[in-house]
C-alpha cells in the first residue's frame, strides 16, 4: 500500500454546516453525501469529517456521549456506510474526528465512574481530593475559562475537565481507557473508514502527581482575554507518557492497510517539538499539525522558520500544514492586512499552503475565499465565544453554512433557518457563481491541485529556503533532476525580484507575476512558480 497520504491534501468538512438533506437547519449526512461531487471535483485526496458521534452537542460534538453510534442530528450508520461507499467510488479516502482525550458528562462511563470511588470505571477518569480548604487540587485551567477541576458531590472529588465542565477527561494512565479506546478505533475501522484526526492529541495524559503549572514567563505581566493563555501547561498536558500511547495506536493501524492519522497539537510553546515527536520515524502518527500557521502572523520569516525548524536534525516526522480549520479566524480575514484584494490573497494562501513541504488541510470554503462570518452576539452558540466577548469572538463566524447557491433562500444550504446564519458576503462567493466563472478563485484551487499531482517536487520533494529579505519568501522544491522555484511577495505592495540568469519561465498557476530577463516583477500578494533544472536558478531579493 502507498503512503497515499504523505504529501497528500485533506478537506475537512464541518458536518453541521456543510448540506441540510431533512429540512432541520443542520447538516447531515445524507446532506455530505449529496456534495461529495463537489468535493471530488477540487481533486483532494481524503475528507476528514468533523464529529458525527451521538453528543449533547454542548461542544458541537466535541463532547461524545456514545463513541460508536452516529448523531441522529446527522443521519445513522447506514448513512455513515453510504458516505464511505461513495467516497471510495469517487476515489477520497475518509478520515473521521476521534474525540477521546474526554468525554461527556453524559457518557455512561463517566456515570458509573462518578457513582463512587470502588466501582469497576472509578479509575478512568481523573480524580481528585480537595485541599484541606477544600479548593482544587492545583492551579490547571480550562481552555474555556476558570478552573480546570469541577466538584462532584457523589463523589465528593473534584474532576479533570480541560474544556467544558461537561467534557471530563479521560484517564490514559489507566490501560483499562487505553484498551477501550482503542476497540473504538477498531470498530470504525472495520466499517471502512481509512483512519482518523485526533482530537487534542497532547491532551490525553496529564501529570500523575498533579503538579501545579508555572506562569507563562513570556507574558510579561499582560494580562490575557483566558487566562488559560498566562499559565506554562507543564503538568497538565504533553506529558512524556504520550509517546509509548502513540505507538500503540500506530500499531493497530498498521493492522488495516492504508489507513492513516493526523494529530492536532495544541500547545503554544511547544507545538513544533510536539509534531516532531509524534511522528518521528514509522512507530507513531502518520502526521501532525499545530497552530503555528493558523494565527495572524505572516511574515517569510515566520512561515520558513517553522518550516525549516520541523525539518531540521534530518527528522523523518511530517506535517500536515493547515491555514484553516473549525477552531480559527478564517484567513481571508487574519491576514486581510497584507492585502488589498481578497481575491489576490485568496490565490497567493492557495499556492503557498500547496507548495511548502508536507502534506495539506483545507477547510471547506476555503475553496471559496470565505471570509469569517461577522456573528453578533445574539446569534452565538460557541460556548467560547459567549464566556470571553468581545475580547474572543469565539469560533462560530468559521463554522457558517456553505453558500450553494446564490439564488435560494440561505444559498442553498437548508430549506429552514440555519443553526448559524448565512451571511451577505458569503452568499456573494457561492459555489454555482463561482462554478460559472472560470476565473474564479475555487476554479484556481481546482487548476491548482491538478498542477499540484503532476508535480512530484511539490508531493514530497526536498525543500530549501532562498536567503531573501521581507516581505519575499523564496524556496526550491527538489525531486529528481527537476526543481520548482517559488516565489512570494507576502504584501500589498508590488516589488521586484532578482533571478540568476538561467532560462526560466513562469508556471501557468503563477499570479501577478511577470518575468522579464532576470528580473521577476510580483504585484501585490503576487507569486512565480518556475521550473529549473536541478540545483539551478537562485533568487535575491533586497528592498530598495
Amino acid at each position: 500500500m502507498t503512503e497515499w497520504w504523505r504529501g497528500g491534501v485533506i478537506y475537512q468538512v464541518y458536518p453541521r454546516s456543510f448540506q441540510d438533506s431533512n429540512g432541520d437547519g443542520v447538516g447531515d449526512l445524507p446532506g455530505i453525501i449529496d456534495r461529495l461531487d463537489h468535493i471530488a471535483s477540487l481533486g483532494v485526496d481524503c475528507i476528514w469529517l468533523s464529529p458525527l458521534t451521538r453528543s449533547p452537542q454542548a461542544d458541537m460534538g466535541y463532547d461524545v456521549s456514545d463513541y460508536m453510534s452516529v448523531d441522529p442530528l446527522f443521519g445513522s450508520l447506514q448513512d455513515f456506510d453510504q458516505l464511505i461507499e461513495k467516497a471510495h467510488a469517487l476515489g477520497l479516502k475518509v478520515i473521521m474526528d476521534q474525540v477521546v482525550s474526554h468525554t461527556s458528562d453524559q457518557h455512561p462511563w463517566f456515570g458509573e465512574s462518578a457513582f463512587s470511588r470502588d466501582n469497576a470505571k472509578a479509575d478512568w477518569y481523573v480524580w481528585a481530593d480537595a485541599k484541606p480548604d477544600g479548593s482544587p487540587p492545583n492551579n490547571w485551567l480550562s481552555v474555556f475559562g476558570g478552573s480546570a477541576w469541577e466538584w462532584h458531590t457523589a463523589r465528593k472529588q473534584y474532576y479533570l475537565h480541560n474544556f467544558l465542565t461537561s467534557q471530563p477527561d479521560l484517564n490514559f494512565h489507566n490501560p483499562a481507557v487505553q484498551d477501550a479506546v482503542l476497540e473504538v478505533m477498531r470498530f470504525w475501522l472495520d466499517r471502512g473508514l481509512d483512519g482518523f484526526r485526533l482530537d487534542t492529541v497532547n491532551y490525553y495524559f496529564h501529570d500523575a502527581q498533579l503538579r501545579s503549572n508555572p506562569p507563562l514567563k513570556s507574558l510579561k505581566g499582560v494580562p490575557a482575554t483566558n487566562p488559560y493563555d498566562m499559565q506554562s501547561h507543564k503538568y497538565s498536558k504533553s506529558q512524556p507518557e504520550n509517546v509509548d500511547w502513540l505507538k500503540k495506536v500506530r500499531k493497530m493501524l498498521d493492522q488495516y492497510p492504508g489507513a492513516t492519522s493526523v494529530g492536532e497539537v495544541g500547545d503554544d510553546e511547544r507545538g513544533l517539538e510536539l509534531m516532531k515527536a509524534y511522528t518521528s520515524g514509522k512507530s507513531l502518527l502518520h502526521m501532525c499539525y499545530s497552530f503555528d500557521f493558523l494565527g495572524p502572523k505572516f511574515t517569510a520569516k515566520h512561515f520558513r522558520s517553522k518550516v525549516e525548524a520541523f525539518f531540521s536534525g534530518g527528522e523523518t516526522g511530517w506535517p500536515c500544514w493547515s491555514f484553516s480549520n473549525h477552531d480559527v479566524i478564517r484567513p481571508m480575514t487574519r491576514w486581510a492586512p497584507y492585502s488589498t484584494t481578497p481575491s489576490d490573497l485568496a490565490r497567493q494562501s492557495a499556492a503557498l499552503g500547496l507548495t511548502l513541504k508536507g502534506s495539506v488541510g483545507l477547510y471547506q470554503g476555503e475553496e471559496l475565499g470565505l471570509p469569517e462570518a461577522d456573528i453578533l452576539y445574539e446569534e452565538l452558540t460557541d460556548p467560547r465565544g459567549i464566556r470571553f466577548w468581545p475580547g474572543d469572538k469565539g469560533r462560530d463566524g468559521c463554522r457558517t453554512p456553505m453558500p450553494w447557491q446564490h439564488e435560494l433562500a440561505y444559498a442553498g444550504f437548508s430549506t429552514a433557518k440555519p443553526w448559524l446564519p448565512v451571511k451577505p458576503a458569503h452568499v456573494a462567493l457561492s459555489v454555482d457563481q463561482q462554478n460559472a466563472d472560470p476565473n474564479s478563485i475555487l476554479n484556481f484551487y481546482r487548476t491548482l491541485l491538478a498542477w499540484r499531482k503532476s508535480h512530484p517536487q511539490l508531493v514530497t520533494g526536498d525543500i530549501t529556503f532562498f536567503n531573501t529579505s521581507e516581505p519575499v519568501l523564496a524556496y526550491r522544491r527538489s525531486a529528481g533532476n527537476k526543481d520548482l522555484i517559488c516565489v512570494f511577495n507576502l504584501s500589498a505592495e508590488p516589488l521586484t525580484v532578482k533571478l540568476s540568469k538561467v532560462e526560466l519561465e513562469l508556471e501557468p498557476v503563477s499570479h501577478n507575476a511577470t518575468l522579464e530577463g532576470s528580473s521577476l516583477a510580483l504585484g501585490p500578494n503576487g507569486f512565480a512558480i518556475l521550473p529549473a533544472p536541478a540545483g539551478e536558478g537562485k533568487v535575491s531579493y533586497k528592498p530598495v
